[in-house]
């Protein structure tokens, strides 16, 4: 493992909080220099572009923009990005969407030093992918989104737009892609659901959702029965088939 000084920056517009990071760094995370603080957007972004960081601890919502917003501005800059937020929905499902790493407030020990740790992995890993611009993206045209889905590998980046279903089998999802190639990758259906649902998806089965844009035929019967563009023929729970024949009309 390399440990070399990762060089950090810390962008949170509440000082006592970017004073509690420092310490919990410093006593547990001594492999992180901390090379400066930023209390806002342009200062973040300022001190980005000229300090160059390997890592950045970034709270959502600061003034004069929020975390997405240094995203934009510094997309040409290669580092990995913590992102600390007190919970909020959107920012919550924009960074699963991305594979992100980030932390709830009030900041839990453990937890940051999972993050770090995973953001070191990833500093060290040679076929890194850029997430930062991957948010930066999602952020700014959601109907062109991409989903970063972690393998055992590292990570891949598909289109949203390019999946037609999916399928869950324990702890692991079958991802179907348009092009005819299957993902297989180790989160519950649950986990996707949450994300892609307000996405043109529909979760039609226990073991089942489909993008609706995909489909291209449904056949009568209990639940009924959709059939994809790609052959594959899906039952339809009864408790779902209402919202099918609902969207359909």
């Amino acid at each position: 493992m390399n440990h070399e000084k990762i060089r950090a920056i810390i962008a949170d517009d509440e000082s006592a909080a970017r004073e509690t990071l420092n310490n919990y760094l410093s006593r547990y995370c001594p492999y992180i220099e901390v090379i400066a603080e930023a209390k806002d957007v342009p200062d973040a972004v300022d001190k980005i572009q000229k300090l160059k960081p390997s890592l950045l601890f970034l709270d959502v919502e600061m003034p004069f923009g929020n975390a997405f917003d240094v995203l934009e501005q510094t997309a040409d800059q290669n580092y990995e990005t913590i992102f600390v937020t007190a919970f909020s929905e959107y920012a919550i499902r924009a960074l699963n969407f991305s594979a992100s790493y980030y932390i709830l407030k009030p900041v839990s020990i453990e937890e940051l030093i999972k993050a770090v740790e995973k953001a070191r992995e990833s500093l060290n890993d040679d076929k890194r992918i850029n997430r930062t611009a991957i948010i930066a993206q999602n952020m700014k045209n959601p109907q062109g989104k991409k989903l970063v889905l972690p393998t055992t590998s590292g990570f891949e980046v598909v289109a949203v737009k390019d999946i037609i279903r999916l399928s869950g089998s324990g702890n692991y999802t079958d991802i179907f892609m348009v092009d005819g190639r299957k993902k297989v990758v180790s989160k519950v259906l649950k986990h996707f659901q949450d994300l892609l649902e307000d996405q043109g998806f529909m979760r039609v089965h226990k073991s089942h959702m489909i993008c609706l844009e995909h489909v291209q035929a449904y056949h009568k019967g209990r639940g009924g029965v959709l059939t994809m563009i790609d052959g594959a023929e899906i039952e339809v729970s009864p408790t779902r088939k209402q919202d099918i024949l609902d969207y359909f009309q």
